[in-house]
């Protein structure tokens, strides 16, 4: 079960895995209260009672899941009994990896109790521990089940954007991942507030606007794009905040229409810098849903095949979801679920923290 950095809900997947194969079951979803999300993103910085108000969410997160894995079970025919372990990303609120800390709310103590199934959390923190960024996580999911003959990169795209490269199968080449910059974290938060709504369907409303090259260029100065993998970031860098001080006279609509190009145009550069014998891109995340988006990415990489996850057999909305259902698996099995070539850790480790049934 997964909630990104966009703070819109809950995605759960139920998933076999045998031999290295992936077989979905089915899935659910839920939303964020907006009382909750305000009270989520109001956590992504500094602010009074943080620890009552850290404790209160964590509860109100692990209702949730709980809620998200009951609606699983009825859609599904499953029964407690079916399920080995619940992999349970929790909630980011704050991604520190220089100071070797990131912090996921989630009960996951009140989970195990209120689904009466084993839960595994804190998936993080011992890739961190080890030395790395403890992000992106999910790269070697990637490779067991998206490898293909040709150089392949998985994009997700939720409130961050994250690139995973994938060699060719037989290749002596590493896998390896970053994230690229802001995904949809400024778009949704841009739209929310001056429209009032939490995302702009489709990218209508950017499709209004026109890209403002003078901002682009200006937002593309932000010294994170220019660091070398491993990297990761968050809401502690891309947040309304450091948008609006780099704003002037740009119209609502064209700010909006600037985004998306950001978005599309740093991922693009990422690729091209980082991984540019890239032959096919699978993208996955709620970015995947935006039309506009992805006609600028494929606009953009007229030598790539610019596709979402569902053509290699995974819909883009689950893809998060079913990697934390893997490492929770990897977990059950002490098996290492991170991959140092991605996020700089000393080495393979065991991820996650139990809490049984």
């Amino acid at each position: 079960m997964m909630s990104g950095t966009s703070m819109d809900g809950v995605d759960a997947v139920a998933a076999v895995f045998t031999n290295g194969r992936y077989q979905f079951i089915g899935r659910s979803s839920e939303s964020y209260s907006t009382h909750l999300r305000s009270s989520l993103i109001s956590l992504c910085s500094s602010g009074p009672d943080e620890v009552l108000r850290c404790q209160e969410c964590g509860n109100e997160v692990a209702k949730i899941y709980a809620k998200v894995f009951n609606k699983l079970l009825e859609g599904t025919g499953l029964e407690t009994s079916n399920i080995c372990a619940i992999g349970a990303h929790g909630q980011t609120i704050r991604h520190s990896p220089q100071m070797g800390a990131s912090t996921q709310l989630i009960n996951g103590a009140l989970l195990a109790e209120l689904t009466k199934t084993d839960v595994v959390t804190d998936f993080r923190s011992r890739d961190l521990a080890a030395g790395g960024e403890g992000a992106p996580l999910v790269p070697l999911f990637h490779k067991c089940v998206f490898s293909g003959s040709v150089p392949r990169g998985i994009l997700n795209i939720g409130g961050i954007s994250n690139l995973t490269y994938l060699p060719a199968l037989g290749s002596d080449a590493d896998v390896f991942g970053f994230d690229c910059g802001p995904g949809n974290v400024l778009m949704d938060g841009w739209t929310e507030k001056i429209n009032g709504t939490p995302y702009d369907h489709d990218g209508m409303w950017a499709r209004s606007g026109k890209v403002s090259e003078k901002l682009l260029a200006l937002l593309k100065k932000e010294a994170f794009f220019d660091l070398t993998p491993p990297k990761s970031t968050g809401r502690e860098l891309f947040n309304l905040g450091w948008l609006e001080s780099k704003l002037s006279d740009e119209s609502v609509e064209d700010v909006q229409r600037t985004l998306v190009a950001l978005t599309a145009g740093t991922i693009t550069e990422a690729i091209e810098r980082f991984a540019p014998d890239i032959q096919e891109l699978f993208v996955c995340g709620g970015g995947a849903k935006n039309s506009l988006l992805m006609q600028e990415l494929t606009a953009m990489n007229p030598a790539r095949a610019v596709k979402t996850t569902a053509a290699l057999g995974m819909d883009a909305q689950d893809v998060e979801g079913a990697a934390f259902a893997w490492l929770a698996k990897r977990f059950v099995e002490r098996q290492p679920g991170n991959l140092p070539s991605v996020t700089g850790a000393e080495g393979g480790r065991i991820l996650g923290a139990l809490y049984p049934a």
